[in-house]
């Protein structure tokens, strides 16, 4: 039947997606790195959301749960903590299988076999035929796993095959470079192949690394860096030396990436305030800005607490940036201490949860290492991601910015967002620019919406700059809410 011609030779009608823009960067994980072995090499972190998780997969003696613990009990309570995995001693080699469904996992696939078997080369040696795996008696699949397990430890001791609720694992009985489980192969002599069935075949595994040698602290950060966190610090059966905590703190310092390392330490050499030898002193003089310390005799890990009071900051929200000091960490026994001993203390720019003699205990000062407050830079770091963020999503969700003042001035306005949401948030605030002035701001004005940006007009621009489109340098000052940590008061009295 004939239709007549098309509507679109008149009314042509397209639609046009912009781009999804990109998400910012979080600001609220940490990574605790430890040595229980875990997660193997080529996990490298896992996320975790609960304390019930942690425990699902760590038991609750181990010194990443007891970290974790330490995190997960603030209030508010923080969403997000990853694990990792640092090869102290190095790390075995192994083999995770595929995710079996609800089907896979009914226990009636598996009581069948009376004969099940594979083969597997485990670091690297002639391959091994496993056979007589009998799970008619299993009533689960850790039992699966475990006679599994039995079955390699004739020819690898400490070999290992787990069930995590999820998939198999294979780890080999060794660590190092040239730690290694193979993927599985059907059997030789009439067993019947479990290969695919265990999803650890090469078309069906998840994942096969192997294994790691023994590495340093700085090491493990490097190779575990860009996995999505934010701050980082160590919870392991012997933590890093202070050499290398300082070797973390340089890697921090340095990192493209903006992150924040923390340490504990109960050295007592701390508290003396003729002592430059101790880890707070020796961060101090090397004015990391990304490092913050905290003083415990009684926790090895507190500095994971104050962390998880720190992360919950939301920048979206109103009045939502903290100060660390007068915050409390559960989990953590305050340290009595003198007055001496606390600006001792704070002197060395080394936080400490202490009592007080009105029956409270508070985290003070709330400093990093370098001569900053913690929410300084935890504030500060957000707020250049959001204006980079926002920047990079103008200049990709639009057609095009034109190199002239008209859209220069789409730029600087669109920092602006990013500047307006300080004040909101309570990272920013009015007050008196005291620094040098720079195109109509002078030393000494009152900024009064907090902030101040600028840009030279494009006609000013040097001509081999503008030939590489380079906009013109955007100038943004920023006046900080700060935060009251001592007050003053002077009570006059007549009679």
């Amino acid at each position: 039947m004939a239709q007549g011609l098309s509507v679109s030779r008149v009314v042509d009608v397209e639609v046009n997606f912009a781009p999804q823009a990109a998400p910012s960067t979080r600001f609220d994980t940490l990574l605790v790195l430890g040595d229980s072995g875990v997660i193997e090499a080529g996990e490298m972190i896992r996320e975790y959301n609960t304390i019930e998780d942690v425990a699902g997969d760590f038991g609750t003696t181990a010194p990443e749960y007891l970290a974790a613990a330490l995190f997960f009990s603030q209030i508010p309570k923080p969403s997000t903590l990853f694990l990792g995995g640092w090869s102290r001693v190095g790390l075995a080699g192994g083999i995770t299988g595929g995710p079996l469904t609800g089907t896979e996992q009914l226990m009636m696939n598996w009581t069948g076999i009376t004969n099940g078997g594979f083969t597997v080369s485990l670091d690297g040696t002639t391959a091994v035929n496993i056979t007589g795996l009998n799970f008619s008696a299993s009533l689960n699949l850790n039992n699966v796993a475990y006679l599994i397990q039995q079955a390699l430890a004739t020819h690898s001791a400490n070999a290992k095959c787990t069930w995590d609720g999820r998939s198999f694992q294979i780890k080999s009985g060794t660590t190092g470079v040239s730690s290694s489980v193979s993927y599985l192969t059907a059997p030789t002599g009439g067993a019947t192949d479990i290969s695919a069935k265990l999803k650890m075949t090469s078309a069906t595994a998840e994942r096969n690394a192997p294994g790691l040698g023994p590495e340093t602290p700085v090491a493990c950060l490097a190779r575990v860096d860009g996995t999505g966190w934010y701050a980082a610090t160590f919870a392991a059966s012997v933590q890093p030396a202070d050499t290398d905590y300082l070797a973390c703190s340089g890697y921090i310092e340095a990192t493209s990436d903006k992150h924040m390392f923390g340490i504990t330490s109960g050295e007592a050499i701390m508290l003396d305030p003729a002592n430059t030898s101790d880890i707070a002193s020796q961060a101090s003089l090397a004015d990391y800005m990304r490092t913050t310390i905290q003083y415990s005799i009684t926790n090895p890990y507190a500095i994971c607490s104050f962390f998880g009071r720190a992360l919950t900051t939301n920048f979206n929200g109103s009045n939502t940036t903290i100060t660390m000091k007068f915050k409390q960490e559960p989990g953590v026994f305050p340290e009595f201490i003198t007055a001496t001993q606390a600006s001792t203390l704070a002197r060395k720019r080394a936080n400490v949860l202490v009592e007080y003699n009105n029956g409270t205990a508070i985290t003070q000062e709330g400093v990093m290492s370098g001569l900053a407050y913690f929410d300084e830079i935890h504030g500060l770091d957000w707020l250049s991601n959001r204006i980079q963020n926002d920047l990079w999503n103008v200049l990709y969700q639009s057609p095009k910015i034109p190199q002239t003042d008209p859209g220069v001035h789409v730029l600087v306005t669109t920092c602006d967002g990013g500047l307006s949401q300080g004040v909101t948030n309570g990272l920013i605030a009015p007050g008196y620019w005291n620094a040098p002035g720079f195109g109509e701001l002078q030393q000494g004005q009152l900024l009064t919406s907090g902030w101040y940006t600028f840009a030279a007009p494009v006609g000013l621009q040097d001509q081999a700059i503008r030939e590489q489109r380079i906009a013109p340098l955007i100038q943004i000052a920023v006046k900080l809410a700060g935060a009251v940590h001592f007050a003053n008061v002077l009570i006059n009295v007549n009679r």
